[in-house]
């Protein structure tokens, strides 16, 4: 939509003229707005007009989400902003919509990089009345399907030397690569993607039922309505633990078949299943569970921490700047989740041989989350707690890019975006 309103002329190329006349007529238009949000007509605008201005649009907007946007806007850094601060920052935004524009405040890139501990989107009773909701949430099961398939060859090898490399089976990447390829050709990279890619839509949908749950139930003890960012948290973390516990045989079916050999599945997903439910009973589906939901935790935290930090510490080290541009929001996204990665990775690495008991090459492995951490410093040290975290690392940025502009592509397709 920017573009339309750039290229007047329609010739695919935007000349100085052209800019100058959209510049001029977005901040006549933006005036407008801002005379609307400035309900005391002093000028400026604050916390509260701006929160005013979102409820009277239907939306839910909190103290702190509203200090935030003030705090993005105001050059100066003070708790108001004027008219010339709200147009730049405002300028390529294309459409002057009051819901387009509050919609533009509160709505965050949706990231999938394969790790399912995301805090889910907040959105007003109107948003979920009018359809947003769900083209958001499309548009980050198609980034995520995209994401995880691109990359899929990476945590393939990932998982399998978490499961099968220790001090007497010294496994590299390279090695990881050879055996792999030799095993079962180029198209075996992508064993348990299907899955992996299939239990995106019931963990989105069932994440977003629980969090809205979660959400009225803290509310009835909040007399301001509002969720604080440690609710936020724990509303989030609540509902990522429930859609955890619901969809886990599907994770434990996606180690399963991403460790298989080749004819092993020769019958079909179901097949396979029930085959497994048969010689290890229903316990196997949810062995690993304890670690999982314990990783959510460390995960979450550190990443949102140190993104935030790396966020005010771009911000202060640039003059002028009030929000970090497109790039340097995707590099503190890829440094805070690779840290939060690091932090929780034994937790993931012992979730995934307890999901591989009685396939690994390793026999008489303890079956506990203690025993595995146990077993592992006793055999292995503390580095036999990182094995494959190499290729966990290398995926970060590709599934990050891919994300990224298959998410605002199909935002934009299904109307969700103003850009």
């Amino acid at each position: 939509r920017l573009w339309e309103r750039l290229d007047r002329a329609k010739e695919d190329k935007v000349d100085f003229a052209e800019f100058v006349h959209y510049v001029l007529e977005h901040e006549k238009h933006l005036a407008i707005v801002f005379k609307d949000l400035d309900r005391n007509q002093d000028g400026l605008i604050d916390v509260r007009e701006l929160r005013s201005y979102c409820q009277r649009l239907g939306l839910t907007v909190s103290d702190e989400q509203a200090a935030l946007v003030v705090k993005r806007m105001g050059q100066a850094g003070s708790a108001t902003i004027d008219i010339y601060e709200f147009q730049d920052y405002m300028l390529l935004c294309p459409s002057t919509d009051p819901l387009d524009i509050a919609d533009f405040w509160r709505h965050n890139l949706v990231i999938d990089i394969g790790d399912d501990t995301m805090i889910p989107e907040d959105f007003s009773l109107k948003e979920i009345q009018s359809g947003v909701w769900w083209r958001h949430l499309v548009a980050g099961a198609v980034a995520g399907c995209m994401s995880r398939t691109c990359t899929a060859p990476l945590d393939r090898i990932k998982v399998f030397l978490q499961v099968h490399a220790n001090r007497e089976n010294k496994l590299r990447v390279m090695s990881a690569i050879r055996y792999l390829m030799k095993e079962g050709g180029v198209s075996s990279f992508w064993r348990g993607n299907g899955i992996n890619v299939a239990k995106i839509a019931p963990e989105s949908a069932i994440k977003f039922m629980a969090y809205e749950q979660i959400k009225r139930l803290i509310r009835k003890n909040n007399a301001d309505g509002e969720l604080a960012i440690g609710e936020r948290f724990i509303a989030g973390s609540t509902a990522g633990a429930i859609s955890q516990t619901v969809i886990y045989p599907m994770e434990v079916l996606k180690t399963r078949l991403a460790l298989r050999k080749t004819g092993e599945m020769a019958r079909g997903l179901l097949h396979f299943a029930q085959r497994l439910y048969e010689t290890e009973g229903l316990q196997c589906f949810y062995r690993g569970y304890v670690p999982n939901l314990i990783g959510i935790i460390p995960y979450a935290g550190i990443d949102l921490a140190i993104y935030e930090t790396l966020k005010a510490n771009y911000v202060k080290r640039h003059e002028g700047l009030t929000e970090p541009g497109v790039l340097a929001l995707l590099a503190c996204g890829t440094c805070s989740s690779t840290c939060g990665q690091l932090a929780s990775y034994p937790l993931a690495l012992v979730r995934t041989r307890l999901q591989a008991l009685g396939i690994s090459n390793t026999p008489n492995q303890p079956n506990t989350m203690v025993g595995q951490f146990k077993y592992i410093l006793s055999t292995e040290g503390v580095t036999g707690l990182y094995r494959g975290i190499t290729p966990n690392f290398m995926k970060v940025v590709p599934a990050v890019g891919i994300s990224y502009v298959v998410y605002e592509t199909v935002r934009k397709r299904l109307g969700a975006s103003m850009s």
